[in-house]
């Protein structure tokens, strides 16, 4: 066997090693565990959130519960550009937010995104603040769960009218709270207190983030992370739910927690798929930064907890805190780390690659606003790619190009040297330094290919612009899988396509996948099929083999995939050609279909 076959083969093997990983490392997503009902209605109806309390030296000392009721207590309207909701004076929670820009799915009438959800509606999901009780107070003193804030009569939270809720505890003490909302996602919300007892008393600022029992999509996918993510002086941490579930037993509260003390900057929060809500102090601010899950209740927190205030009498204090609560678009998020919160891009899972996948990405959304669609700015970034890694490529095909003329050499030498196998070999290394050949570079491109493989599948799956993104006709969503099929001729026929995700829509391909083998197959038909019969057997099959297993991959991804093909095959060819090997790819195809000799059977 030469070693123009050798390198083949191990392109073969390395190929089908990157399919292998890929499904040992990315396997499809498990079925979702079935949410144990009880635990999940009594928490909705409790409403219980494990609030942190605080005494005159400490944030922290102890916890307390308190159960909201009252559902149907008044609201305060939220309106702006990209958001709508309302907030429960009933606590003064921020409990009812949708996202006006992103639909549940692509079909018409499908309703908005609903982010945030009261205490009632299932897998409620909220923010709460609060002051914790330290010396000199009870919990009474302080508003709670169940406290009925007062409000501006009319009053329409958006970014032109900041509203302002307060709350008097009849023993001395005023509270009050401002919020304010950006064209975005980000809330302001500034908490004061003022003391007009004749004491001085003690207590902590909080802000909590509360989601009773998982998302119902919770995808479960490893190369997608949901769950806690926060920020704690430029150290990422990325929880899990059944991570935050394994957390050591507080003996304070009895909730499953971890505290971090936080020096300077930091942020905590929720992520989803593609929204996320955070809770985060101003920049410089010091913070104890907690993750929690209360088992039996079903609930799982973060908070934020800021130091402890000594006010003496007939003096106020206040504290500014942000909540973030939206969609992880890069433009914005990237905006918001630019004013100040740092790291805050993180909280857009890049993975381990983050290197490449950052900057992937930024290229790919330039492109996007350059041209106005995502399908020809994926074209574009790999118009890109392969100019970045041109000059590898071009040694690659070089050296092949070489190797094709030295074929009648390595004839000679094999007949001149017999079964003196290293005899052959010793004498092929030194007509590969003759000529300055190295053999092992074929397989170049295909190992540079595989970081970018994944890079790109990772940014095409995990970031939000990807979403419902339109190429043309049918394919109107490159996060998903190709919607039409070879089963009702791509559309032709008066009957849908097998549903995506099941078995059948894995055999019968849609458009994007077929073009992806045929690519494969035509940059095959490059180079003559190996004489040895085994190999012509796995080179045969190997693009329809690809062809199947890419088929239910994000069509944004075989996008790529079809464009890198095509502008490898015209490069190896050209490349080719310049170096006097002129491929035959006509020849091949039909020598491909021709009928073998008996007695080469």
């Amino acid at each position: 066997m030469d070693d123009q076959n050798k390198n083949l083969i191990l392109a073969t093997v390395l190929s089908f090693l990157v399919i292998l990983g890929w499904y040992t490392f990315f396997p499809p997503p498990e079925p979702e565990q079935p949410v144990d009902v009880a635990v999940t209605e009594n928490a909705a109806e409790s409403g219980t959130t494990l609030v942190p309390t605080a005494d005159a030296t400490d944030a922290v000392a102890n916890a307390t519960t308190e159960e909201a009721s009252a559902p149907d207590a008044p609201r305060l309207a939220i309106d702006t550009p990209r958001v709508t909701g309302s907030i429960a004076l009933q606590g003064g929670r921020i409990d009812d937010l949708s996202l006006k820009d992103y639909r549940e799915t692509l079909a018409d009438g499908s309703p908005i995104v609903k982010l945030l959800k009261p205490v009632g509606e299932a897998q409620a999901y909220y923010a709460l603040y609060g002051w914790a009780p330290g010396a000199g107070l009870t919990s009474s003193d302080v508003p709670g769960a169940n406290s009925i804030w007062s409000a501006p009569a009319g009053a329409t939270l958006s970014p032109e009218t900041p509203v302002t809720l307060t709350w008097d505890n009849g023993n001395g003490l005023t509270f009050a709270r401002t919020i304010s909302v950006d064209e975005d996602y980000m809330f302001s919300v500034t908490q004061s207190v003022t003391n007009a007892t004749d004491g001085t008393i003690s207590l902590a600022p909080y802000g909590t983030l509360a989601r009773h029992g998982e998302p119902e999509d919770l995808k479960n996918f490893f190369i997608l992370h949901e769950g806690v993510v926060g920020m704690a002086d430029g150290e990422l941490s990325e929880l899990d739910y059944s991570d935050v579930a394994d957390f050591d037993i507080d003996p304070r509260d009895g909730s499953r927690s971890e505290v971090k003390q936080v020096t300077t900057n930091g942020w905590i929060g929720f992520t989803d798929h593609y929204w996320m809500s955070t809770l985060i102090p101003e920049p410089g601010q010091g913070f104890r930064s907690i993750a929690k899950f209360d088992e039996r209740r079903g609930i799982y927190q973060t908070d934020i907890v800021l130091p402890t205030v000594s006010l003496a009498a007939g003096n106020s204090t206040e504290v500014t805190t942000m909540l973030f609560a939206g969609a992880k678009e890069w433009a914005s998020i990237r905006s918001y780390e630019k004013s100040g919160i740092a790291g805050f891009l993180d909280s857009i899972d890049w993975g381990w690659f983050f290197f490449l996948t950052k900057p992937m990405f930024a290229v790919l959304h330039w492109l996007n606003l350059l041209i106005g669609n995502m399908g020809w700015a994926i074209i574009g970034l790999t118009v890109l790619i392969k100019i970045i890694v041109f000059p590898l490529a071009y040694k690659s095909y070089a050296s092949m190009a070489k190797m094709k003329e030295l074929q009648p050499e390595m004839e000679k030498l094999k007949e001149r040297t017999g079964d003196d196998r290293q005899k052959m070999q010793k004498e092929m290394m030194e007509l590969y330094k003759k000529e300055k050949v190295n053999p092992a570079a074929g397989c170049l491109p295909i190992l540079i290919q595989i970081p970018i493989f994944f890079s790109l599948y990772k940014v095409i799956f995990v970031t939000l612009e990807l979403r419902h993104a339109p190429f043309f006709g049918p394919f109107q969503d490159l996060s998903a899988p190709d919607p039409t099929s070879l089963m009702n001729l791509f559309g032709l026929l008066p009957f849908s396509g097998p549903e995506a995700g099941s078995i059948l829509a894995l055999v019968f391909i849609g458009i994007l996948p077929l073009l992806l083998g045929i690519s494969m197959w035509l940059q095959q038909k490059l180079n003559p099929a190996p004489t040895d019969p085994t190999q012509q057997m796995i080179f045969a099959w190997m693009p329809w083999v690809f062809m199947f297993m890419l088929g239910g991959f994000a069509s944004g991804l075989v996008v790529y995939w079809i464009a890198n093909n095509t502008i490898t095959f015209t490069q190896q060819y050209l490349i080719m050609r310049s170096h006097g090997y002129k491929p035959d790819v006509f020849g091949n195809i039909k020598s491909g279909f021709k009928k073998k000799p008996k007695s080469e059977s």
